[in-house]
């Protein structure tokens, strides 16, 4: 890992905090992702399985992590499976967590080898009554491949078909979405890294460059200051590019007069920014981008001011489609003839900002998290609203990452530029 050591104080509170939501005589097992193959001898590399590593801190493959809270034996409450490391692994591999590395990292006194698994969990399971069961729920996803967690999942069934059975994702989305002060933390450095990054990227751009020299920059930045690089495919869009909105090519040279959109966020210790700013390539925004500009600006802070403990969704959709509705009258991309006329599920504003403006941020990009529960503070969410016209070449998104506080908001992006007049100033003075 390339981060430094994580206080075991998140783990250790934000196991205690699963095991009083597990009902009595309930079991949890939550197993690591996969090393996925790619091609002849290769592989596309480790991702820790996020609920594990929420519960853990290990960003290690073959770990399985095992919850007991009513279980007889106080050894046995928690314990913590790893891959046993050896010679030959520590040669060809690096060597992996010892069992006292990972008391350390997790704060569980139980560690066991692998091989141990099946007795352990044997005796465990003679005890328990249901089984909690870890799977990726969230509404996005879209896995094609068997996981270890599924695999685990049928094995569990098939050997132990007598006992009860239930989800552990709608108690993990309720908790993951409220953050822990030391996850808050990680999440401002992340910013931190990201802000890094896109003023680097100020004093470079200029006509001529190529969008896959902005990332090799931003690549360099992220990893100097000990990120994991990019915590999901950056997004560097000059021109018409900007209006698709998950453009990841990269391969196009930026022209004078082009408005060019990066969507991009550092990921540190396994969490999670997101970061989209729009530049002028050629230092200045002609008039009709700085007119788009300042109406997505205008939008994003109404949206940030609507945020707080209670909001719900619904309310909060509908008073931002109704803040860009009057911004796209104002731009006359829209008229008040077609906002009389339009069908109340598919507004007319939806033609030029067709996507939701606020995300769930955490561990993962795209966070778990209920939408149709009000929200909460300790949640975070991007803030991120964007006006797209093709048929002008310009798509204009901005987006920050923001803390809802007991007390209002606390925006973790706030020293990032984003007033048009700051990026010019910074762009042309190349400081």
């Amino acid at each position: 890992m390339k981060y430094t050591k994580i206080d075991p104080t998140l783990f250790i509170e934000n196991r205690k905090k699963l095991a009083a939501s597990l009902p009595e005589g309930s079991i949890a097992v939550l197993v690591s992702n996969d090393i996925m193959p790619s091609n002849a001898d290769g592989s596309m590399g480790f991702k820790q399985n996020s609920d594990l590593f929420y519960l853990t801190g290990v960003d290690q493959e073959e770990t399985t992590l095992v919850l007991f809270p009513g279980a007889a034996n106080p050894a046995h409450r928690e314990i913590l499976f790893l891959r046993e490391t050896n010679e030959h692994i520590a040669v060809w591999e690096g060597a992996k967590l010892s069992k006292e590395e990972a008391q350390q990292r997790t704060g569980i006194s139980t560690v066991k080898w692998n091989q141990e698994f099946k007795n352990l969990f044997r005796a465990c399971m003679a005890e328990a009554e249901t089984v909690y069961l870890n799977r990726n729920e969230h509404i996005r996803a879209s896995t094609e491949v068997q996981t270890r967690e599924d695999r685990f999942m049928l094995k569990c069934k098939e050997e132990y078909p007598l006992h009860q059975y239930r989800r552990l994702a709608p108690l993990l989305y309720r908790q993951r979405s409220l953050k822990h002060p030391i996850e808050i933390d990680l999440m401002r450095q992340a910013c931190a890294i990201t802000e890094s990054g896109f003023r680097r990227l100020l004093k470079t751009v200029r006509p001529g460059i190529w969008e896959y020299e902005i990332e090799a920059e931003l690549c360099h930045e992220f990893i100097r200051l000990r990120s994991n690089g990019f915590a999901y495919s950056p997004i560097i869009a000059s021109g018409a590019s900007a209006c698709v909105l998950h453009y990841t090519e990269n391969n196009r040279q930026c022209q004078a007069g082009q408005a060019l959109l990066l969507d991009i966020g550092a990921d540190y210790a396994n969490y999670a920014s997101d970061l989209t700013r729009v530049i002028p390539v050629s230092g200045r925004f002609t008039q009709r981008q700085r007119q788009v500009y300042d109406a997505v600006l205008r939008v994003q802070r109404h949206a940030i001011g609507l945020l707080q403990a209670g909001m719900t969704f619904s309310n909060y959709n509908a008073s931002v489609g109704l803040a860009m509705q009057e911004e796209l009258i104002e731009l006359k991309l829209i008229s008040s003839a077609e906002v009389k006329a339009q069908n109340p599920d598919n507004p007319a504003y939806k033609k030029y900002f067709m996507h939701g403006t606020s995300h769930f941020l955490g561990i993962d990009v795209h966070d778990v998290g209920y939408f149709h529960e009000p929200m909460q503070a300790g949640m975070v969410f991007t803030v991120e609203p964007g006006i797209y016209i093709p048929e002008e070449g310009i798509g204009i998104r901005l987006e920050n990452d923001v803390l809802i506080t007991p007390n209002g908001v606390d925006d973790l992006m706030a020293k990032i530029p984003i007033e048009a007049d700051e990026i010019e100033d910074l762009m042309l003075s190349g400081k």
